[in-house]
């Protein structure tokens, strides 16, 4: 498989700091018993971020504080 960058993560959501997030939320998932989205043989985290590239994990709602606004 080819390298899954955050630049990949960008094209379907725009703000570094929610891809990160996010990552950290579907490790701590996987940790609790949930199954991958996606078939990978790669770490939780690379995991997590081909997930997030393919469009199958997006943020749930708007977080203001932070300036990142959701449009539904």
């Amino acid at each position: 498989m080819a390298r899954i960058t955050v630049e990949d993560c960008l094209q379907k959501v725009d703000n570094r700091f929610l891809i990160v997030q996010m990552a950290i939320k579907r490790v701590k998932q996987y940790r609790e018993g949930y199954e991958p989205l996606i078939a990978s043989g790669n770490k939780e985290v690379v995991t997590a971020l081909r997930e997030i590239a393919a469009g199958k994990v997006l943020p749930a709602a708007s977080i203001i504080e932070a300036g990142i606004i959701i449009d539904k």
